[in-house]
């Protein structure tokens, strides 16, 4: 009871968390505004082969999965960036990758994670089973 407890108080959550970011495999779309070019690339939009994952992990850097057309190959890092309000009230929460443009972040129905903007989206995938990814997905609780 004490673990499904805590699960609904996690999923109501809204401010995303550096061990959040690190945790979990994320789907990567470009947006339809985007380049003809990377969406005819990106399997969202038709493009064959597999969704696109990428990879944030515990140094701050952002990686990609194997065979992705669109990566560039860059160095990337990521910032997950909260302003509080002497109340304690939250005033900003974003995430950005290197200089581009910010991210808003907000949670999907199922308690996924959405990072977006008008660019592109990353998207946490609950349960996923990927071989780059050794622990898994999302915080363990100790069943007591």
């Amino acid at each position: 009871m004490k673990a499904t407890s805590l699960s609904i108080m996690d999923g109501k959550r809204n401010q995303i968390t550096w061990h959040d970011m690190c945790d979990h495999v994320w789907e990567f779309h470009v947006s339809e505004v985007c380049t003809r070019v990377l969406c005819d690339l990106d399997p969202y939009w038709g493009a064959t082969g597999p969704p696109m994952r990428r990879y944030f992990h515990p140094d701050g850097t952002v990686t990609s999965g194997l065979n992705d057309r669109v990566w560039g190959g860059h160095e990337s890092s990521f910032t997950v960036v909260t302003g509080l309000l002497a109340d304690g009230n939250m005033r900003d929460h974003y995430v950005r990758i290197n200089r581009w443009p910010r991210m808003s972040v907000s949670r999907n129905p199922n308690w996924s994670w959405v990072l977006s903007n008008h660019l592109y989206c990353y998207l946490s995938i609950p349960n996923a089973t990927d071989s780059d990814k050794v622990d898994g997905t999302g915080p363990s609780y100790p069943m007591f």
